[in-house]
């Protein structure tokens, strides 16, 4: 696919405000039963966590070659520099603000490939999420630290002896589905779901009349309940926001 993070992130700028549920639906209504929909195990480590971007693919491996016996305490404390010296290390490319880091775990064992430190250095170097269908680990950091990690599982220990990066930017399974580099990915408190490229302009008109739909039907029951507004029915603003694109 010849389109580039920085075309696809125009694109995704039509998600902003949707959720997870008006595109899936968008997506039922043009024929796309189930198609994108990662597993349910997939899910955001803190609550409140949303971002819609176009996918960088990641795919890794087993390693199928143990850790080797540590001699000190320093050699302990810097194992990945020297497991990647030995083994090497493919890096992924240089992100474009807005991307969304989709990595496929492979079926390696447990193994806290995304962790506190290289999740909020990618988050920092412009990434808008990152999705794996593998293990995260520094749980408690992540959420603190606001940094957008979806994961299918938390793992405890570290990436060497167990779990090799082989590819980047390639089509990848994760979660279940298909992941190419520039479809859209989005996440909320409901799951992730993947929107392949070739459709997601279209999903994004029609999501957004699901989501408006539902605003203005909420509103009235809000009204009826004499609830307070929130920034869930704020309609004016969401129309606005599309109007000016």
């Amino acid at each position: 696919m010849s389109t580039t993070v920085s075309e696809t992130g125009q694109l995704a700028a039509l998600y902003k405000h949707l959720r997870v549920v008006d595109v899936a639906d968008a997506m039922d209504g043009i024929g796309y039963f189930d198609i994108g929909l990662m597993s349910r195990d997939v899910r955001p480590i803190w609550l409140g966590m949303k971002f819609w971007g176009p996918a960088v693919t990641q795919r890794c491996v087993p390693s199928n070659r143990p850790m080797w016996k540590l001699d000190t305490t320093q050699d302990i404390v810097e194992a990945h520099r020297i497991w990647f010296a030995e083994v090497g290390n493919v890096r992924m490319p240089e992100l474009e603000a807005g991307a969304v880091v989709v990595t496929d775990g492979g079926g390696a064992r447990e193994v806290g490939f995304w962790g506190s430190m290289n999740a909020m250095a990618t988050h920092a170097n412009g990434a808008a999420g990152i999705v794996t269908d593998g293990f995260c680990r520094d749980t408690a950091e992540i959420a603190l630290q606001k940094t957008p990690v979806c994961a299918a599982a938390r793992g405890r220990t570290i990436i060497p002896g167990r779990i090799q990066l082989v590819e980047v930017q390639g089509t990848i399974g994760c979660g279940g589905v298909q992941v190419r580099p520039g479809d859209i990915v989005g996440a909320d408190d409901d799951g992730v779901i993947v929107v392949p490229l070739e459709v997601a302009e279209e999903v994004a008109l029609h999501a957004r009349a699901v989501l408006i739909a539902d605003m203005h039907a909420r509103k009235k029951v809000y009204d009826k309940l004499g609830l307070p507004d929130d920034p869930t029915i704020d309609i004016e603003s969401v129309e606005a926001y599309y109007s000016a694109l």
